[in-house]
Order: C-alpha cells, then sequence, then structure tokens
C-alpha cells in the first residue's frame, strides 16, 4: 500500500551508492559521478516500488555532533579512523544541486545528524511514514500502522515494523534504542553494560521496559548508571528540532528545467536523471 510520506536518509544511500556503483562512472570531463548516478537511481526504484505521496531527503551536516561526542566520547569514532572517502567529497554539493533542481526536499541541520531531520518530520507528518536508511538507528522510530523502515538487505529493502523488530532482537517493537544502549554498538562506538550481551539486554529490557526503569530497578555501578544517562541523552533520534515538514512534492518535474539541463550537461546524468523525474510525474499523475 502507497505511503503518504517516503524519508530518505540521504547519507546512508550516498555511501552505498559510492561503494556499489563501478569506479568508471565519470562525467564528460572526466570527473567521478558514481555516487550522483547511483543515488538517483535508487530514488527512481524506490519511487516505483513504494509509490509514495511525499519523499523529502535528510542529510548529516554534521557526522558526528560535538554534543553526543561530549556524552559519550567514543560516540561513532570510526568516522574520524574512516572519513569520508576523498572521491565522495567533490560529489556531494553535486547531488543537492540535481535534487534541488529536479524538486526533491533536502535538508541537513547544523549539529546534527540525518537520523533527528527525519525523526523530527516523522513526529510532525500524518499519515503513513516509510524511512529509507541503512542506519538501525532508525528502527526506533518504528510505530504499527504508521512508520516502518526500509533497510537494505541482501540486495533488497526488507521491511522493518514492530514485529520485524522483535523477530531479530526478541525485544518490544519500539525498545531498538534502549538494546543498543544495553548490548552496545561497535559501528557506533557505545560500550554498553559490562558483561551484558544481547540475550541478556533483551530480557532486561523485556522485564522492566526500558533504560528508565532499569537505572531505576537495578542497583547498577555508579559507572554504569552514568554510562546509561548519558546514552539516554544521545542514542534516540532527536525529534524535536525548529524545522517545518518539507513540502515533499511539486506541481509538476523539473522545479528547475534549465538548471537541470545544465548539470545533466555537465555531469552526464542526462539518463538517471530522466528517469527519475519521470517517475515523479508518474506518481502525481496517479495519485
Amino acid at each position: 500500500m502507497p505511503c503518504d510520506w517516503l524519508f530518505v536518509d540521504g547519507s546512508s544511500l550516498i555511501f552505498r551508492a559510492f561503494y556499489g556503483v563501478p569506479k568508471t562512472v565519470r562525467s564528460p570531463d572526466g570527473r567521478l559521478i558514481n555516487a550522483g548516478r547511483g543515488f538517483l537511481e535508487t530514488l527512481t526504484r524506490l519511487l516505483g516500488t513504494r509509490h509514495p505521496g511525499h519523499i523529502a531527503v535528510a542529510g548529516d551536516a554534521d557526522w558526528r555532533p560535538d554534543w553526543r561526542v561530549a556524552l559519550i566520547p567514543g560516540y561513532k569514532a570510526q568516522r574520524v579512523a574512516e572519513p569520508v572517502p576523498p572521491a565522495l567529497i567533490p560529489q556531494m554539493p553535486v547531488i543537492d544541486a540535481f535534487l534541488a533542481a529536479i524538486g526533491i526536499d533536502a535538508l541537513g541541520v547544523a549539529d546534527y545528524e540525518a537520523e533527528d531531520v527525519i525523526a523530527t518530520w516523522t513526529a510532525r507528518a500524518t499519515g503513513s511514514v516509510e524511512i529509507v536508511s541503512g542506519d538501525r538507528d532508525l528502527f526506533a522510530l518504528v510505530e504499527d500502522q504508521r512508520v516502518t523502515v526500509l533497510y537494505p538487505e541482501k540486495g533488497a529493502w526488507a521491511v522493518v515494523d514492530e514485529a520485524e523488530v522483535t523477530r531479530r532482537y526478541s525485544i518490544p517493537g519500539r525498545r531498538y534504542a534502549d538494546f543498543a544502549m544495553l548490548r552496545g554498538d561497535p559501528s557506533d562506538g557505545l560500550p554498553g553494560l559490562k558483561g551484558v550481551g544481547a540475550v541478556a539486554a533483551a530480557s532486561m529490557i523485556r522485564q522492566h521496559g526500558g533504560v528508565p526503569a532499569i537505572l531505576e530497578a537495578h542497583r547498577l555501578s555508579e559507572h554504569d548508571q552514568d554510562y546509561l544517562s548519558r546514552a539516554l541523552r544521545v542514542v534516540p533520534p532527536v525529534s524535536d528540532l525548529s524545522i517545518d515538514l518539507p513540502r515533499g512534492r511539486r506541481d509538476r518535474y523539473p522545479d528547475d528545467p534549465s538548471a537541470l539541463n545544465t548539470l545533466m550537461a555537465e555531469h552526464g546524468l542526462q539518463a538517471a536523471s530522466s528517469r527519475l523525474v519521470e517517475a515523479l510525474n508518474d506518481e502525481l499523475r496517479g495519485s
């Protein structure tokens, strides 16, 4: 069934495109544009399968916000050890320019990550929401009958709802953030509680309901109490940023034909851009 809103974790999908599309994809003057083509093609496929009423793309204006690092110093430390590939950096503004010319809303917020933008949009949207991301942090937003996550897996999109969170982690469907805090998550630099693995973390959540109740019920060490108190401020996506819900659609596409023609000629993405524009207009005709 078509969703009312499709919120795309742009950073997640752009990285996947960069590593998944051959480095032979280049602009007429030889510049690498593989992530740009792969990202536009992914959006086209999503439109053709999910048929959203509205679409918007969130970006990481800050890959590793200082305020999160101040609370948990190891937070996403791998982003320092493995920074954005130099060959991807010049493609990012090009992708932004294509989205603007085509008419797809895109937003990043200073000092926050894409997950925070998506969480805020989701809190303000009415109707059904599908979130496209390879970041499991967004599993914390699932809400049956309203919010699901499309997670890239085995060459397809796994639909993650509350039942799927429960199947994967043996926890109530809306408690993924609590699970990550307790078990830890190396990819996010979360140490978790010493000696608490996935099974123990799930059991604690099922018994108590979540981290706040665990803090009240358990005689934790001062170190663990301090860690969980800080994690509660770091891990759950922020859902109350001072941003408006985007328009999410246009009366016609592209929004700026002249700018799009210039971009297509400069970067050699005529086919990928044209297919995305056609898919957007098909959704307008079908709505």
